[in-house]
């Protein structure tokens, strides 16, 4: 089958919820569906006849390191003639970091020639379940209005409930503290309106990129908490860094044509037997300014 005739199935293609895009051997974008335009936010008039290694969804892999123009899976298949399986972070064109599956099959031409290559890719994070929690939220008063997250209440009342199941159970868990470097120069350059729109694309990189079981919510102001069931230190403060790096990597497109990124600073900390809400909340406020006081965009556990 030629791209031709791959591109030839557009109706049925249009129909699938993930996204799919088609390119030629020199990697040019000749098809992108509609799946695709919902999941990055880019309609296929601004992608086709562009090439991916123009780097408009800019992946990179868990350690920020870029696929489009490093380890592409595109690539691979042309080079190897076998479909690739990968998982990545595209950059949504409103900025936020979001967490794909990507599946890249070459197409042979009739001569048993690799002609070009399929690609579909589908949303791997945990946004239909947070769209769940959110409906049930906002009916508990429990929704943060600035960025559609869990508020402060609702985030006490989850850590506290997770201090009982641990003291019942064993469980274990932790929370990581996040702080907007800088924020208030972002107001002042830029205005509150810009700032909240870098709010809430914090806001979504931390609930995208978080497990079904982790909740990401705003704690006030630039503050932001994460509280997830890392089975220890190591691991969360490996979650923590990840979440800095992708909001790192995150971008918001201003109306001059430039763009704004803002970066973290985290503390993790894991629950401890004795520890109360109020307890657990302060060691991880000043794991966090120990992070500002290394020079900020840094990770601190403890």
């Amino acid at each position: 089958m030629s791209v031709e005739d791959l591109v030839s199935w557009r109706d049925l293609v249009e129909h699938l919820a993930e996204g799919v895009y088609v390119t030629d051997r020199e990697r040019k974008i000749l098809f992108w569906s509609r799946g695709a335009e919902q999941i990055t936010g880019y309609p296929a008039s601004a992608v086709v006849g562009t090439h991916c290694w123009d780097n408009i969804l800019m992946h990179v892999d868990s350690a920020g390191r870029s696929l489009c123009k490093g380890a592409c899976p595109l690539v691979a298949a042309i080079m190897t003639g076998r479909p690739q399986v990968t998982e990545a972070y595209l950059r949504h064109r409103d900025g936020y970091r979001l967490p794909v599956i990507i599946r890249t099959m070459p197409v042979r031409d009739a001569g048993g020639r690799i002609a070009g290559v399929v690609e579909s890719f589908t949303d791997n994070s945990a946004l239909a379940i947070a769209r769940e929690k959110t409906a049930m939220l906002e009916s508990l008063a429990m929704t943060d209005v600035g960025t559609d997250l869990p508020n402060r209440r609702y985030l006490q009342s989850a850590i506290q409930s997770r201090l009982h199941a641990a003291a019942r159970y064993g469980w274990r868990f932790g929370v990581i503290f996040a702080d907007v470097d800088n924020f208030k120069s972002v107001n002042d350059r830029w205005g509150h309106d810009v700032g909240d729109r870098v709010l809430m694309m914090i806001g979504r990189t931390l609930t995208a990129s978080c497990r079904s079981t982790d909740t990401a919510g705003r704690w006030g102001g630039e503050e932001f908490v994460v509280v997830s069931d890392a089975g220890g230190i190591e691991a969360l403060g490996a979650l923590a860094e990840r979440l800095r790096m992708l909001v790192m990597e995150s971008r918001l497109a201003l109306e001059d044509g430039n763009s704004l990124s803002v970066t973290v600073s985290c503390g993790a900390t894991m629950a401890e037997a004795s520890d109360t809400v109020e307890k657990l909340m302060t060691r991880a406020d000043a794991l966090m300014y120990s992070s500002k006081q290394k020079g900020k965009n840094a990770v601190t556990t403890g």
